[in-house]
């Protein structure tokens, strides 16, 4: 019998610079979605919520998805390939909202590695710097970010645990 623990971000070794990880999958934006993202962050501006407002009064005229969803969104699906095993996420470098995204867009997302640095003052991390894009279900790009993540080295990152025993097969 052979146990699989699923991957679930990458330690500092794993990263290799100008590799590109496509995540999957991708996540269709529901007006509910975003009314209770909206709701849930007390962002109530009527372009998010207000369908004869965006209608009438917005140049998009449609309801826009609230930005920080959308980059909320592309941040979690780059997650069990790059920031699963991480120690932290330090900085949000660059954060573009490049087209609008709105109520049934469908998004898709892609992680590049720009650099890895070993720490300097703890042998057992290193910092590596992504940039993430978010392409709707046209292939137009809506969202792009680049961000410094502070990652165990394999050898030291702490074992996943879990809270009952191994012998659950036995």
């Amino acid at each position: 019998m052979s146990i699989h623990d699923r991957p679930f971000g990458r330690y500092f070794e794993d990263f290799e610079i100008g590799d590109v990880y496509k995540h999957w999958p991708g996540k269709t934006i529901t007006e509910f979605d975003d009314h209770l993202f909206c709701m849930l962050t007390m962002n109530h501006h009527p372009l998010h919520s207000d369908a004869w407002f965006a209608e009438t009064q917005s140049v998009q005229k449609k309801n826009v998805v609230v930005g920080n969803l959308v980059y909320s969104l592309i941040l979690g699906m780059s997650v069990p390939d790059v920031s699963g095993a991480a120690i932290a996420n330090l900085e949000i470098e660059t954060l573009v909202h490049k087209n609008p995204t709105f109520h049934g867009d469908t998004l898709y997302a892609e992680t590049r590695v720009l650099d890895k640095k070993a720490s300097t003052s703890k042998d057992d991390r290193g910092v590596v710097t992504v940039e993430s894009k978010g392409f709707n279900q046209d292939g137009l790009e809506v969202c792009y970010f680049r961000r410094r993540v502070l990652v165990w080295k394999s050898g030291s990152a702490p074992q996943r645990l879990r809270p009952y025993d191994d012998g659950a097969w036995d």
